[in-house]
C-alpha cells in the first residue's frame, strides 16, 4: 500500500515554524495550503532520512513562488547536511532567480531537507509548490572515488549498499574492503631457490604480514641477493613506517628495507633465516624478488681411482655435495670386499668426505663352470679369467658332440660373466654321438643260419643278463637309457586275465644291462656291466597281444662311452617296404643253444598288408604299432633271445644308424611266409623322449 504524505498550512497572522520529519522510502510535499496560496509569515522544513546506500531524489510537479531579488522574499531552500543544493523561487527563471522546472535534486547521502519561507505579504495569489521524493539506490562501485570506501579487488552494488570480493588467492581483510593473502606459513628446504612477494612484479597485497623461513641442515650457510627490480612503499623523513622487509639469521637482523633501492648482497652466515614482508592498508608498489643458495664448509679435492673417473668432476666440493666414482669398461668398484657397479660419497659439515675413494678392481669371470663329458681351454697364458680373456669349450670327441653347434667360444664381459656370441651366459651340451660306429662294417652276417657280427660293428646293443645268461636284448640310447621289449620285463601273466599290475614287472635289481658285449658267454675286456635303477613299461602295452611291446630301463650310472659303446640313433621319418634293415641279438640257433657271439642279419621290411595277411592265417594280429620284416622264403629271421634288441637302418644322407624297431613276436625262427614282428619306435618316440627328457 501506497501512503503519500500531504501537509497543509492556514494561514496565520504571525510567522508559524514547523519541522516535519519524513522516513519513507518515498513521499509528496506541499507547499501550506496547495493548491490554494500559501500563507504569509510562514516557515516549514520538511527532514528526509533514507537507509544508508540510497540517496534522496527530489522533483517538483509544480512551482509558484513570489518573485524576489535572490530569492529574498520568498523561497525553497534544499540541503543536504551542511550544503545547500538549491534555492528556488519566482515563476520562472531569470538572471537573479531560479525556479527547478523539470531539474531532479539528488542529494550525496542518505539525508536531504527541503525548506520553505514566505515572508510577510503574499501579495498575489501564489499557489506554492507540489514536490515529489523518491529514494534511489547508489552504485557505490561506480560512484565512491574516496580510497577509504574502494574495494581493492572487486566491488559488488546491491540495491542499498556494496561488498567487496578478492581475487582467488586472497582474503577479505576485516576492513571489509581490503584485500590481503595468508602467507605466514611458507617453510624452504632446498639448497637453492627463489621467493618474490606476493604478485610480482605486480603490486602486493595490502594489510599482509608474510613470513618466508629458510630451513637447512647445519653445516649450509645461506646467501641472498635481491633483484634490482624492488619497490616498497617508503616514507621520506621515518624509515619504512608503512611497509617493509625485515630478515632475521640468528641473533642478527638485517633491515627494516624499503624503497627503491635493492639490499643487494647479503650473506646471512646462517642455515635457519626468516623473512617478515609487512605492508599496511595503502599503496601500489611493486614489491620485491630475491633468489638464494646455500653453501657449506669446503672437502678436498678427490682424484679419481686408477681405471675409474669421478662424476661430477669440479673446482670445488662444498657441504652435501655427492661424487659417483665409477669405473672404466671392465673394472668394478671393490669396496670392503663388495664388488658394485658404483659408489657414492659426501662432503659431510666437518669438511670432510663421508668415505675414501675405493679402487677399480678388473672384472673377474672366475674359473668357468665345467661341461659335462667336455673340457674348456684358455686362451692366454696362466688360465686368465678376468675381463676380455676368452676360454674355448670342447666335448670329448668323437662320443660327445656340442648341442647346439656352436662354436663355443666364451670371453670374460665387462660384469665379470662368461658370455658367447651365439649363447650370452646360457653353456652348450655334450651330448652323445648316436649312430656312428668306429668301425666299418665290411660283411653282412646272418642270425638264423648266418655268420658272426663284428666287434664293435653295433655298438648300441646291450644284453640283458639274468643269472649270468643273456635273457633279452636292448639298445643304447643316450648314455643312461636302455629301450627294450616290454615282454622282457615282467613275470608270466594269467593268459585268462592277462592284466599287466605294477607288481608282475620283475625288480630292477634282478638284472644286469652288459654294454660293450661281444661274446655271449665269456667275458670281453671292451663290457660295462651296469645295474638298472628304473623301468618304465609303455602305458599302452598289452601283454596278449604285444601291442606296444617296447620299455626303457634306466641305468644307476653312465656308461662310458668309446669305441665299444654307443647310442643308437632316434628315427627322424618312417621308412618304405624293402628298405633293408639290420637286426643284432645273441638269441638261441636252431640247434636251440646259444651262438658264441653277437649275431646280425640283414633283411627287408615286409609290406604291412601282406604280413598282417600272413598272421591272420594263423589267427594271430598285427596291428598297426607293429612293422615286420623278414623274406617270404624264410630263412633270415630272429630267434628266441633276440627279443628287445635292435632294428636298425643306415639313413644316407645322415650317415647315421636309426632305430626304426624292437624285436617283438614271430611264429618260429626264419618259417617259410612267416615274419618277424617288431614294435615300431618311430610310433612310440613322443613317449620315449618323454620318459627320458633327452633329445637323442
Amino acid at each position: 500500500m501506497r501512503y503519500f504524505l500531504v501537509w497543509s498550512l492556514c494561514a496565520f497572522h504571525l510567522v508559524k515554524t514547523d519541522t516535519i520529519e519524513l522516513s519513507d522510502m518515498f513521499g509528496e510535499i506541499q507547499s501550506p495550503n496547495y493548491p490554494d496560496s500559501y500563507p504569509s509569515d510562514s516557515e516549514v522544513t520538511w527532514n528526509i532520512s533514507v537507509p544508508d546506500g540510497f540517496r534522496v531524489k527530489l522533483y517538483f510537479m509544480h512551482f509558484d513562488l513570489e518573485s524576489s531579488y535572490l530569492c529574498e522574499y520568498d523561497f525553497v531552500k534544499v540541503e543536504s547536511e551542511d550544503q545547500v543544493l538549491a534555492n528556488f523561487c519566482g515563476r520562472e527563471a531569470t538572471d537573479t532567480e531560479q525556479t527547478p522546472g523539470q531539474q531532479a535534486i539528488v542529494s550525496p547521502g542518505s539525508f536531504m531537507s527541503l525548506t520553505f519561507r514566505s515572508d510577510f505579504s503574499n501579495e498575489e495569489r501564489f499557489t506554492g509548490f507540489d514536490a515529489h521524493y523518491t529514494a534511489v539506490d547508489i552504485d557505490e562501485c561506480l560512484e565512491k572515488s574516496d580510497e577509504e570506501l574502494a574495494c581493492d579487488h572487486h566491488c559488488h552494488n546491491y540495491i542499498g549498499g556494496y561488498y567487496c570480493s578478492c581475487r582467488f588467492g586472497y582474503i577479505l581483510h576485516s576492513d571489509n574492503r581490503t584485500c590481503k593473502v595468508e602467507c605466514s606459513d611458507n617453510l624452504f628446504t632446498q639448497r637453492n631457490g627463489v621467493i618474490n612477494s606476493p604478485d610480482f612484479p605486480n603490486s602486493y597485497p595490502k594489510s599482509s604480514d608474510c613470513l618466508y623461513r629458510i630451513e637447512l641442515e647445519e653445516g649450509f650457510f645461506i646467501t641472498l641477493e635481491f633483484n634490482d627490480n624492488f619497490d616498497i612503499e617508503d616514507h621520506p623523513e621515518v624509515t619504512c613506517p608503512y611497509d617493509y622487509i625485515k630478515i632475521k639469521a640468528g641473533r642478527q637482523e638485517f633491515g627494516p628495507f624499503c624503497g627503491e633501492k635493492s639490499p643487494g648482497h647479503i650473506e646471512t652466515k646462517s642455515n635457519s633465516i626468516q623473512i617478515l614482508f609487512h605492508s599496511d592498508n595503502s599503496g601500489e608498489n611493486g614489491g620485491w624478488k630475491l633468489s638464494y643458495t646455500a653453501i657449506g664448509d669446503p672437502c678436498p679435492l678427490v682424484e679419481p681411482p686408477p681405471h675409474g673417473k669421478i662424476e661430477p668432476s669440479q673446482a670445488t666440493y662444498t657441504f652435501k655435495d655427492q661424487v659417483v666414482v665409477s669405473c672404466n669398461t671392465g673394472y668394478n668398484i671393490l669396496k670392503d670386499g663388495v664388488e658394485s657397479e658404483t659408489f657414492q660419497i659426501e662432503c659431510m659439515k666437518d669438511g670432510l668426505w663421508s668415505n675414501k675413494v675405493p679402487i677399480c678392481k678388473i672384472a673377474d669371470c672366475k674359473a668357468p663352470r665345467e661341461l659335462d663329458h667336455g673340457f674348456v681351454t684358455f686362451s692366454t697364458q696362466h688360465n686368465l679369467t678376468t675381463y676380455q680373456s676368452a676360454i674355448q669349450y670342447s666335448c670329448q670327441h668323437p662320443y660327445y658332440e656340442m648341442v647346439p653347434n656352436v662354436t663355443g667360444t666364451y670371453t670374460c664381459d665387462a660384469r665379470g660373466l662368461w658370455r658367447s656370441a651365439e649363447l650370452g651366459t646360457r653353456l652348450p651340451s655334450c651330448q652323445p654321438v648316436c649312430g656312428k660306429p668306429r668301425f666299418s662294417r665290411s660283411l653282412l652276417a646272418r642270425i638264423a643260419n648266418g655268420r658272426y657280427a663284428q666287434r664293435g660293428i653295433s655298438p648300441w646293443a646291450a644284453m640283458l643278463q639274468r643269472n649270468g645268461r643273456p635273457f633279452c636284448g636292448g639298445s643304447l640310447l643316450g648314455n643312461r637309457w636302455i629301450v627294450t621289449a616290454a615282454h622282457c620285463l615282467h613275470h608270466e601273466l594269467d593268459l585268462e586275465n592277462p592284466v599287466l599290475r605294477s607288481s608282475d614287472v620283475i625288480s630292477p635289481s634282478s638284472f644286469k644291462v652288459i654294454l660293450g658285449k661281444h661274446r655271449t658267454q665269456r667275458k670281453d675286456d671292451t663290457e660295462q656291466e651296469l645295474q638298472p635303477q628304473t623301468i618304465s613299461i609303455h602305458p599302452s602295452y598289452k601283454a596278449a597281444t604285444f601291442e606296444y611291446d617296447i620299455a626303457l630301463v634306466e641305468l644307476s650310472e653312465e656308461a662310458r662311452l668309446n669305441d665299444y659303446v654307443m647310442p643308437v640313433c632316434f628315427p627322424d621319418r618312417a621308412f618304405p617296404k624293402d628298405t633293408m634293415v639290420i637286426v643284432s641279438g645273441w638269441g638261441k640257433q636252431f640247434l636251440q643253444r646259444l651262438p658264441d657271439a653277437l649275431m646280425e642279419i640283414e633283411i627287408p621290411l615286409a609290406d604291412h598288408a601282406v604280413c598282417k595277411e600272413a598272421y591272420r592265417k594263423l589267427q594271430k594280429v598285427v596291428t598297426g604299432d607293429m612293422i615286420c620284416a623278414g623274406e617270404r622264403e624264410g630263412g633270415k629271421d630272429a630267434c628266441q633271445g633276440d627279443s628287445g634288441g635292435p632294428m636298425v637302418t643306415l639313413n644316407n644322407q645322415t650317415g647315421q644308424w636309426q632305430l626304426i624297431g624292437t624285436v617283438s613276436w614271430g611264429d618260429g625262427c626264419g618259417l617259410n611266409d612267416r615274419y618277424g614282428v617288431y614294435s615300431n619306435v618311430l610310433l612310440t618316440l613322443p613317449w620315449i623322449k618323454q620318459v627320458t627328457g633327452e633329445q637323442y
